[in-house]
């Protein structure tokens, strides 16, 4: 009975977990539509690892620099869908992603596979790694 109990206790802050990854996800991908930089700034990690499907790698400042200054516009950041894994403090999401958008390159409308680890920073969640790679 103990031990069933403390599984059941384990499952449910396991789910409560996942709920909150899933809403960090929600709300970075909002963010990013939003070009908000304010929301941005504090749910990226400060030593951010920024991979896009280009192949370009920013920092948490270059890239809040790139949302910032219009050099990267997001006009569709859809979750088409997602997987997740914890790992004690840390949450990893691998997602199937619609991205739309502008940048260096010109116009982008693609579909991504997204992986994101994001760690429990006192009582928030920060995105500490972004990768992501085109898909057909």
């Amino acid at each position: 009975m103990l031990i069933r109990t403390a599984v059941t206790i384990c499952l449910l802050a396991a789910a409560a977990l996942a709920q909150d990854i899933a809403a960090a996800e929600k709300k970075w991908a909002a963010a990013v539509k939003a070009r908000d930089v304010k929301a941005l700034d504090s749910m990226l990690a400060d030593d951010l690892i920024y991979a896009h499907s280009t192949g370009i790698v920013d920092t948490k400042q270059t890239y809040l620099a790139k949302i910032k200054e219009g050099r990267q516009v997001y006009t569709t950041v859809e979750h088409q869908k997602m997987d997740m894994r914890m790992h004690g403090a840390a949450g990893v999401t691998h997602c199937i992603m619609r991205m739309v958008g502008t940048n260096q390159a010109g116009p982008f409308d693609d579909k991504v596979m997204m992986l994101h680890i994001w760690v429990k920073k006192g009582a928030n969640w920060v995105l500490a790694a972004h990768q992501t790679t085109k898909v057909q």
